[in-house]
């Protein structure tokens, strides 16, 4: 359970740090960049499985590429449901899934994962 919260803070501070660097990503704050982290995950557990499903064939075409278009969708969608939180564009949800990556990557090399006490030799 501490796991989970400690991936969601982590989630959140990525977040909150991508939208300070990015012009066209708002948020006001470290409380709503948390109600982000939450419901971006939870819509990348249920809805983009889904999407992806579908989604399959042009994927396939792409090479994976057309991935990026399904994270900016859930971007925007997550941006319809948290009010303190606005991306101005397609663009801007698109280069904003791509730095909270990089950014989240960042954040949880930094900080060692607890699963790791979980390793039997």
């Amino acid at each position: 359970m501490l796991n989970f919260f400690l991936n969601l803070l982590l989630s959140a501070l990525a977040v909150f740090f991508s939208a300070k660097i990015l012009p066209g990503i708002h948020i006001e704050g470290l409380m709503a960049s948390l109600w982000v982290a939450l419901l971006l995950g939870v819509v990348n557990a249920v809805i983009r499985p889904i999407l992806l499903a579908i989604t399959l064939p042009i994927n396939l075409i792409t090479l994976g590429i057309f991935t990026f278009v399904i994270n900016a969708a859930m971007i925007l969608l997550v941006d319809t449901f948290v009010s303190s939180f606005k991306v101005d564009t397609f663009l801007w949800a698109l280069i904003f899934s791509l730095v909270l990556s990089a950014i989240s990557y960042i954040l949880h090399a930094i900080l060692p994962s607890r699963n790791s006490d979980l390793e039997v030799a």
